[in-house]
């Protein structure tokens, strides 16, 4: 893997992690506050896996459902839930906020956060950031294809205070920025892995799991060619 992270001063006349190119003006101009003026950023190039293209981008594209896909396959702790103000994310580790999609294209997707992460001794660290996840697919065998996704992190301290308390704060913050985006890009990788092992099985975990979206269940069961019978209502 390739990851490139700079905190702090270490921005300063250097270059940042590129934004995609493809992302529309508009778009950038309203990210321009966290993306010009990171307190940090990091950027993974993951390792390439097989997958079928359409599961993986509807995965992408769903990531409320994603969430429950990936509980019910143990391979992550994220949960998205929608509220009436949009998305909400608590990634299991400490970080809590606010969750939007401002825009997607073919082969990339680019969200806004804001929260805090929450620690137990040091005070709280909020913050914003813009996560970027962009992905090259090429022709695989058996119908597969091959994904190498990348992703990409802008994260903008509220109190970027110049003091030793911000310094541990910043460092802090850069490693949890590091190991979120390291983390994603294997969650990446294992559920593809689980789905293509044993569809049928994840899609009956997913009906007996509260809160399972029913559209997106049955959506899901379409795309993986299960078996009407096989996926029954599921509740709300």
């Amino acid at each position: 893997m390739t990851l490139v992270t700079l905190a702090g001063p270490a921005l300063a006349g250097r270059l940042v992690p590129a934004f995609p190119a493809e992302v529309p003006s508009a778009v950038r101009a309203r990210l321009s506050p966290v993306v010009d003026r990171a307190s940090l950023a990091t950027r993974i190039q993951g390792e390439s896996f097989v997958a079928r293209r359409d599961v993986f981008e509807y995965l992408v594209e769903h990531p409320e459902f994603a969430t429950h896909v990936t509980q019910a396959l143990r391979v992550a702790r994220y949960r998205i839930w929608r509220t009436p103000t949009g998305l909400m994310l608590d990634d299991g580790w400490g970080t809590v906020g606010a969750l939007e999609v401002v825009y997607g294209a073919p082969g990339v997707r680019v969200m806004y956060a804001k929260g805090e992460f929450q620690q137990t001794v040091l005070p709280n660290i909020r913050g914003q950031a813009v996560v970027t996840i962009d992905w090259t697919v090429t022709p695989a065998p058996d119908g597969k294809n091959l994904i190498a996704p990348t992703v990409g992190a802008f994260v903008k301290l509220d109190n970027p205070v110049l003091s030793a308390a911000s310094v541990l704060a910043g460092s802090i913050a850069a490693a949890k920025a590091e190991q979120e985006a390291l983390r994603l890009v294997r969650v990446f990788q294992k559920t593809t892995r689980a789905i293509d092992e044993n569809p049928a099985a994840l899609l009956e975990a997913l009906r007996h799991r509260p809160g399972t979206p029913r559209r997106e269940l049955e959506e899901f069961g379409r795309l993986l060619s299960v078996p009407a019978a096989s996926v029954a209502p599921a509740a709300r």
